[in-house]
């Protein structure tokens, strides 16, 4: 596997190297002890699978409040999804930012992403799969958001919203000094930058 560090601190893009043979092609996704070489949590605790039906489809921007320190691997299995993430770690230097990636599955790539970030994606065709792999067990009592079109971030979703779930288009503006308030109030996110 090779790791490329992106732009938000403790993200990378992981990529598979497969070996291709005349059957086809075999290709090691996760490896605790490559991850850990990169310093990268690699215990993976709980997989989730999405299927959006429709190119379009925004589901997202998640993340789970503190204690939690749910890191995430994230990969496209069918389709090809815009997938981003919002830095809202306070003391980050990037803090508010954010970056994206297109992820597909002919391409076999994936984007890990440490706690304190948003996560969130949109499909670019129909009938898209995404394979989420955690580090941390989901806890309902800690799931947060921030709203996927909220102007604070800016983000620019290449096609216009076909589907989004109730509770995502309903996030609150995005009050940074708030957030950094609940934030600190719920002990941060240890060690994250």
């Amino acid at each position: 596997m090779r790791f490329s560090e992106c732009s938000l601190a403790g993200v990378f893009r992981v990529e598979a190297e497969p070996q291709l043979d005349t059957r086809g092609s075999f290709a090691r996704l996760h490896c605790e002890r490559e991850f850990g070489q990169q310093g990268l949590a690699a215990r993976m605790v709980q997989t989730s699978l999405s299927r959006s039906m429709a190119r379009g489809t925004v589901r997202g921007m998640h993340f789970q409040w503190p204690p939690a320190r749910e890191c995430k691997l994230v990969r496209c299995l069918r389709g090809r999804i815009y997938d981003a993430v919002i830095d809202l770690r306070p003391a980050s230097a990037t803090f508010g930012q954010h970056i994206f990636m297109e992820l597909s599955a002919t391409e076999q790539a994936a984007l890990f992403i440490p706690p304190g970030l948003a996560h969130g994606f949109q499909t670019l065709e129909d009938e898209c799969e995404v394979l989420y792999q955690m580090t941390d067990y989901y806890a309902q009592e800690l799931s947060g958001g921030v709203r996927w079109d909220d102007p604070a971030f800016g983000i620019a979703w290449p096609l216009p919203c076909s589907a989004v779930n109730e509770r995502d288009a309903a996030f609150a503006d995005f009050n940074a000094a708030q957030f950094a308030r609940d934030v600190a109030e719920r002990g941060g996110w240890a060690g994250a930058s």
